[in-house]
């Protein structure tokens, strides 16, 4: 049974960092490109990053470009989302996904999803 577990959210003020975990269980993705989404109260999910497989292929959402920082590790089955210079409208559950490629994790579909983990900013 596959499983995606998220780590690292929590409470941070406006202009910090959070590092977010996402670790892969029961089966290995290669050839699959893992993501991040999140979803703010009120509003639809929304594509943050996602990266391929070898690392070669990165898309991130305008509104975090320059910002956050995805990156994977495969020996480990584990993709990460470093988050610097946080704003409060960053604030959501951040989802973890693995989907078949980055251009498709960019339109929302994915073939798993985590269960999320909440990251508040504090003005």
């Amino acid at each position: 049974q596959v499983q995606l577990v998220e780590s690292g959210g929590g409470l941070v003020q406006a202009g910090g960092s959070l590092r977010l975990s996402c670790a892969a269980s029961g089966r290995t993705f290669t050839r699959n490109a893992m993501g991040w989404f999140r979803q703010a109260p009120g509003k639809e999910r929304e594509f943050v990053a996602a990266v391929s497989w070898s690392g070669g292929l990165i898309a991130y959402a305008d509104s975090v470009k320059g910002r956050f920082t995805i990156s994977r590790d495969n020996a480990k089955n584990t993709v990460y989302l470093q988050m610097n210079s946080l704003k409060p409208e960053d604030t959501a559950v951040y989802y973890c996904a693995v989907g078949i490629g980055v251009g498709v994790l960019n339109r929302g579909q994915a073939d798993y999803w985590g269960q999320g983990t909440q990251v508040t900013v504090s003005s």
